[in-house]
């Protein structure tokens, strides 16, 4: 499967068959195919809209997770993925929808032109464009710049207290006593199901905000890093928003196949530990926000016919990696790797996917008692490095270290003194309690140390990373909301 150059193919001489215009619908058996998903599934347009329809809203009512009443956020982008869920939540919210959605849904768009080397007046024509697709849905809709992390409070990155999850019979409950508001409040109620409120906008930001923001993008060395960086500034951001609002739920659009190049890139970022929550349909490591993924079922074959087909607007943003070779980073090579395999052998994507379904959040000792234990700086997961016998906290301790340890014939020259040289900044070692950023660094994650390494100073980091004084002890993790 992964030699992708040998000829493994059918043979010149037997095509794949095509649809013929004597074909027909695989699902209704009467209405002339206009999009084939795979070999010999050739819909109609309705059954194709029915097919990509109720896989969304399977997922979303298999899970249940989203109850009925609740404040839901919709991350968008103005891609293709984010774009297709904003209408799909819109059509499930219309009077006419059979099985309709009944939450109260909101859209955040992150403005990131600055971390891409976008012009003032590009960005500003992006987000007018932005503005028309969200005056369209008619939700309540915030646009935030990325330059607002620069002044997001210390709660950010703290795991706040979340609500046990509620059984099969609470959601039932909920749904019956919904149901009952609804029909006491009258049939005309029910058609406004999110009610018009202005938009809320920031500032704009400042120009000492945006400086800093191409600042520590510049100092990454690596597009790899960049992308990483972006991913979690980014999150850390919509997660303001959402606590600041009153969401409990953020909704992303990343589709399956998305999620598998995500897998894999995740593998080799050294993420492995945090495959369950950076691919699953739920993410609860920030705990009063959940994270959903409702889009994972569909491929990006299947977005692109749909908003092809019933005309859904999306907005071209240019992101970090645009333009860039395949061989930039590890997501464009990961990426052009799937896709590559997908079309020679059309399973790829399917059997990574199913291959993250089977993903289980097994928890650290100590924490499946409800006590967390540290959390990672930046993507707020539990460490998965244990400074105490771990051979790879030895590892991405020493290599961090290298960069700032003696030259040998310096070694050689003068005696040792501390315990750097040959632990790689062991906790609470004389070099550790020096160096702000070997004291940053023991309070990431595997994965976030490795991308540490290309930046070149911490203190262009926003937030509690760049102001973390060498002799202060961890972040504290409060239970409740800081």
């Amino acid at each position: 499967m992964c030699e992708v150059g040998e000829d493994y193919r059918a043979p010149a001489g037997q095509p794949p068959p095509r649809p013929g215009r004597e074909q027909k619908c695989v699902k209704c058996k009467e209405g002339l195919p206009v999009v084939v998903i795979r070999a010999g599934d050739a819909f109609c347009r309705d059954c194709f809209k029915a097919f990509y329809v109720h896989k969304f809203r399977a997922v979303l009512g298999k899970n249940r997770l989203i109850f009925p009443g609740e404040k839901v956020l919709l991350a968008w982008s103005g891609g293709p993925s984010s774009s297709s869920m904003l209408w799909q939540v819109l059509e499930g919210l219309s009077r006419d929808s059979a099985k309709r959605l009944r939450f109260v849904p909101g859209v955040v768009y992150a403005d990131e032109g600055a971390a891409c080397g976008q012009s003032p007046e590009d960005r500003a024509e992006t987000v007018a464009e932005a503005k028309l697709v969200l005056q369209s849905v008619g939700f309540p809709w915030h646009i935030v710049a990325l330059e607002e992390v620069f002044s997001l409070p210390p709660s950010v990155l703290r795991c706040s207290a979340r609500e046990p999850v509620g059984t099969e019979g609470a959601y039932k409950a909920a749904v019956d006593s919904f149901l009952q508001q609804q029909h006491a409040l009258g049939e005309g109620q029910q058609s406004l199901p999110c009610p018009p409120r202005p938009p809320i906008r920031a500032g704009p930001p400042t120009a000492g905000q945006t400086e800093a923001l191409s600042t520590l993008f510049s100092s990454v060395e690596t597009l790899t890093a960049k992308e990483e960086l972006l991913q979690t500034l980014r999150t850390h951001l919509i997660l303001h928003v959402a606590r600041t609002h009153g969401y409990s739920k953020v909704m992303m659009g990343d589709s399956c196949t998305r999620l598998a190049i995500k897998l894999m890139t995740s593998l080799a970022l050294g993420r492995g530990a945090f495959l369950a929550w950076d691919t699953g349909f739920s993410d609860e490591r920030h705990g009063d926000v959940v994270v959903v993924r409702p889009m994972r079922e569909h491929t990006l074959k299947e977005v692109a016919f749909y908003n092809r087909l019933f005309a859904v607007p999306s907005v071209f943003t240019p992101a970090v990696d645009t333009k860039a070779p395949e061989k930039a980073s590890i997501h464009r090579l990961m990426e052009a790797f799937i896709l590559r395999l997908q079309a020679q052998f059309p399973s790829t994507v399917s059997t990574v996917y199913r291959t993250s379904e089977k993903l289980v959040k097994a928890p650290r000792d100590g924490c499946a008692a409800g006590t967390p234990g540290p959390r990672c700086l930046l993507c707020m997961c539990v460490l998965d490095v244990d400074t105490a016998d771990s051979a790879t906290a030895f590892g991405a301790q020493t290599s961090s270290q290298l960069p700032q340890t003696q030259p040998p014939v310096a070694q050689a020259e003068a005696p040792v003194s501390c315990c750097c040289t040959r632990m790689g900044g062991a906790r609470h070692c004389c070099r550790t309690e020096e160096d702000p950023r070997a004291r940053v660094i023991e309070q990431l994650c595997y994965g976030c140390r490795v991308n540490m390494k290309d930046l070149l100073s911490v203190a262009a980091l926003p937030g509690p990373p760049a102001t973390l004084h060498p002799g202060r002890g961890p972040a504290p993790q409060p239970e409740g909301r800081g």
